[in-house]
């Protein structure tokens, strides 16, 4: 890894103004990212787990570009995200690739591979006619699918080989980190492993950082170096995936492991079960936002927000009594 992080954000955060009702002016907002600080370094990937409005999928749009954030510090790759003009955002689209969950909605259904591929080289390579079928051929090869299929449709692929394809799009003017937001969820199960090892093998062979996002924690165990959990627009537990899933301090992080019987449940144990709905992130609860859904909460919780705190090295946790939660208890 090299000494500085590849991504770096600093009290990120992303709201949405809601309409305004009536005459009257809104303030209410949609809290998406609300105060989101992490790094991530080159070589490795960084899995992002948690439940559907958790804010990943606009975590993914900040890091993409596809969105700017409200405020906050984001840099990736050597770019200032927030100052993005002309030839540095042409420089970030290069560094910055990504693998979407739908292969079929990414690649354009009128387009043949060889386009498909060769836009992005053609456009930051200048590579034109022969040098860029034979580019393309290769790209085709590295993630195994036959050369003939330059002159095919995205229609007949089946998903996992579209799934190749966007990833052959993806790498195929070599960036520094590439974002999967689900990348195998839309995949038979028969396929996902062969998927997922071949982004392992292009990672180690190109060098790539992955930012990793999928609902499931098995696959994000076996993809991550380090996971972050996020609920309610925040991050309650940043560790290495070993620590994460072998001992999780974050009652959060517990439920969520237990909940995809990830681990044998001791008989009698209740006290880790994702019991009641997702608060609204317009009005998230006071203090520590986990704490409605939380066995363990007192008063302390409803009135003082938990910060992220070092349980070990590289393992950090936004809980205030995660010390005296015992792992036993798993």
């Amino acid at each position: 890894m090299s000494a500085g992080p590849i991504v770096e954000a600093v009290d990120l955060v992303r709201h949405f103004a809601l309409p305004s009702l009536g005459l009257r002016r809104s303030d209410r907002r949609v809290r998406a990212v609300d105060g989101v600080s992490f790094s991530i370094f080159q070589g490795e990937t960084f899995g992002l787990v948690g439940e559907s409005g958790c804010g990943k999928t606009t975590l993914s749009r900040l890091l993409l570009n596809l969105d700017l954030p409200s405020s906050g510090r984001l840099r990736v790759a050597g770019h200032d995200v927030t100052s993005l003009r002309g030839s540095t955002e042409r420089a970030y689209r290069r560094d910055v690739q990504a693998v979407f969950q739908d292969p079929y909605g990414s690649l354009n259904p009128r387009h043949r591979v060889q386009r498909i591929i060769g836009e992005p080289l053609a456009l930051h390579e200048g590579l034109r006619g022969a040098a860029l079928r034979e580019r393309v051929c290769d790209l085709l090869r590295m993630v195994g699918l036959p050369a003939e299929a330059v002159d095919q449709y995205p229609h007949e692929f089946s998903g996992g080989m579209r799934q190749r394809l966007a990833i052959a799009r993806a790498i195929s003017i070599r960036p520094r980190l590439i974002v999967l937001d689900e990348p195998v969820s839309a995949l038979d199960v028969s396929i996902r492993a062969q998927v997922l090892n071949l982004l392992r093998d292009l990672q180690r062979e190109l060098a790539l950082t992955y930012v990793f996002i999928a609902h499931d924690l098995a696959v994000v165990e076996y993809m991550s170096d380090r996971v972050g959990v996020m609920y309610l627009g925040r991050l309650v537990e940043v560790a290495t995936a070993e620590q994460l899933y072998r001992q999780p301090r974050h009652p959060y992080t517990r439920a969520l492991i237990r909940a995809a019987s990830l681990t044998e449940r001791p008989a009698g144990d209740d006290q880790v079960s994702l019991d009641g709905d997702v608060p609204s992130p317009i009005n998230p609860p006071s203090g520590c936002r986990f704490r409605t859904r939380c066995p363990h909460a007192v008063e302390r919780c409803s009135m003082e927000e938990p910060v992220l705190d070092r349980v070990e090295d590289g393992h950090v946790v936004a809980c205030h009594f995660h010390r005296q939660i015992a792992v036993s208890d798993l």
